[in-house]
C-alpha cells in the first residue's frame, strides 16, 4: 500500500488539579476555544471541547504523527499557562497530572459528541466519581 491512513478519534478527559472548581461559566468558552485552538495546531482536528468547573472532556481526531500522550501534555501545559497569563481568574489555575483517552469507533461519534455536549445536564444527574467509575468499569480498567 503506498499510502498510510488514520482516522482514530479519541475521547480525552482531565481535571483541574485537586478537582477544584476553577473553570468558571466567564472563562469557560475562552477556555474550550483555546484548547481547540491548540489541538488544530497540533493536527489533530477537534470535533468538541466541552466540560465542568473541574474537569473537561475533548474528542479530536489523533494526529498521525503524535502520540496521546504528547498531545495531552501540550493540551494542559499551554492551557494552564494561557488561564494564569491572561488572569482569567484570580486563582493559579492548574490541571492535575492524570487524563483519560478512550478510542471512539465512527460509529460511536455522534454519540460521544451528543454526551459532551450535554455535560451540564448529564452532571445533574451524575457526579463526577460516579461517571469515572462507569468509565473505568465500562473500559475494563478496574483493579483486579
Amino acid at each position: 500500500m503506498p499510502h498510510s491512513f488514520n482516522k482514530i478519534w479519541i475521547h480525552a478527559i482531565w481535571a483541574t488539579k485537586e478537582r477544584i472548581p476553577l473553570i468558571h461559566q466567564r472563562i469557560e468558552q475562552k477556555l474550550y476555544q483555546f484548547i481547540a485552538g491548540q489541538l488544530r495546531e497540533q493536527g489533530c482536528p477537534v470535533r468538541i471541547v466541552n466540560g465542568m468547573p473541574d474537569h473537561i472532556h475533548c474528542l479530536f481526531l489523533l494526529s498521525p504523527q503524535k502520540s496521546i500522550a504528547e498531545v495531552i501534555k501540550q493540551i494542559k501545559g499551554s492551557s494552564s499557562h494561557f488561564v494564569n497569563q491572561a488572569n482569567l481568574i484570580s486563582e493559579k489555575f492548574s490541571w492535575q497530572t492524570g487524563y483519560a483517552a478512550y478510542s471512539v469507533s465512527e460509529s460511536g461519534v455522534e454519540k460521544v459528541f451528543e454526551y459532551i455536549k450535554n455535560q451540564k445536564s448529564h452532571h445533574q444527574k451524575k457526579v463526577f466519581q460516579q461517571e469515572y467509575d462507569e468509565f473505568i468499569k465500562l473500559y475494563g480498567l478496574e483493579n483486579k
